[in-house]
């Protein structure tokens, strides 16, 4: 009898230290590469989750997140980094979204809550500067690389020719596509004229191609940034602007900027993370609450983290409201609240 005690007692103690040494719950979720601003989100997100025995956070990167925020929104994927353009689109049925419909992507839109905000950087003009180009009117007649076959960078990037010197492509300059897995290779084999990217200050694409030698960054210039077809694209759910001042982009002897101001301004794509509304709100609160008390630690995960708009509630850095119907998650709005943010009420 009293062996059989023992072994009922060592059985209750192995199944509580697993019960202490293991997070509570899985999580699935996903993101994109692993060296963007979304892939270190959920990253980091994965570490605190687990270090604070919240949830088990296994992340897939090198999605495509049009089918991720699609996942979330049909109960598939619990977490997704989602350009806030996605759930626009997805609500209207229209874009990637088109094969769904108008009614079946407005219900799956409808289950989509945020969590928090953050952005992807601006997207500007790239050239080596053996090149000699001095303006965007060099981009003309030339092969840029433009995104990946399909999606929101794409767009973005054919947005910011149009809106720097009216070139568009297939008609101004060849746009060349590939996947992000392929750029690193293109940014210094010499295959295309130029690029037009996505960046934040530093970031791994110009840290490339300066390894591989001097070169032009372009801004968006200040009249185009300031005009009416600007304000139409800054309409558009995801569309911010960035601007940086020149001493703010690090790479002093290795770029040299082409601007009429010294500021390099761009068009941005801002992102927020989705979770499906019915998560409950017990859990969004604890996963938001761990992300806010460790934001000072994540704004150190790189170098460029600490200026990406995190915890930014102005709707207009952050593109919520407006046309965008995405809110946040009740239990997140609960924890930003706590920790003393200001919510915009139409986010809510």
């Amino acid at each position: 009898m009293k062996n059989h005690l023992w072994l009922i007692l060592a059985f209750i103690l192995v199944v509580g230290l697993a019960g202490h040494s293991q997070a509570q719950i899985n999580l699935s979720a996903e993101t994109a590469g692993p060296t963007g601003v979304p892939g270190n989100v959920m990253g980091h997100m994965a570490d605190v989750l687990a270090e604070k025995k919240i949830a088990n956070l296994q992340v897939a990167q090198g999605q495509t997140l049009t089918n991720s925020v699609r996942n979330v929104a049909q109960g598939k994927t619990d977490l997704a980094s989602a350009p806030i353009i996605l759930p626009f689109l997805l609500s209207r049925g229209v874009g990637p979204y088109g094969k769904i419909g108008k009614k079946k992507g407005a219900e799956l839109a409808a289950n989509l809550r945020a969590l928090w905000t953050y952005n992807a950087g601006g997207f500007y003009g790239f050239a080596y500067a053996n090149k000699g180009w001095k303006s965007w009117a060099d981009f003309k007649g030339k092969t840029i690389w433009n995104g990946p076959p399909r999606g929101a960078a794409l767009n973005n990037a054919r947005s910011v020719g149009i809106l720097a010197a009216g070139l568009k492509d297939g008609k101004d300059y060849k746009g060349v596509q590939q996947n992000w897995g392929q750029l690193m290779t293109t940014l210094v084999d010499g295959s295309v004229d130029g690029f037009i990217l996505p960046s934040t200050w530093p970031h791994p694409y110009p840290t490339t191609m300066t390894a591989a030698g001097k070169i032009n960054v372009f801004s968006l210039p200040k009249a185009a940034m300031e005009s009416a077809l600007a304000k139409k694209m800054f309409s558009v759910p995801g569309n911010i602007p960035i601007i940086v001042d020149r001493k703010d982009m690090g790479y002093e002897k290795s770029i040299t900027l082409i601007s009429e101001d010294n500021k390099l301004r761009g068009l941005g794509t801002a992102f927020t993370d989705v979770v499906h509304k019915k998560m409950s709100f017990d859990l969004v609160k604890k996963i938001v609450a761990a992300h806010i008390s460790t934001l000072d630690r994540l704004k150190k995960r790189t170098a460029f983290m600490k200026a990406v708009g995190l915890a930014e509630m102005d709707p207009k850095k952050s593109s919520f409201c407006g046309k965008s119907t995405l809110k946040y998650h009740a239990g997140a709005a609960a924890a930003w609240k706590e920790a003393g943010y200001k919510l915009p009420a139409c986010a809510q």
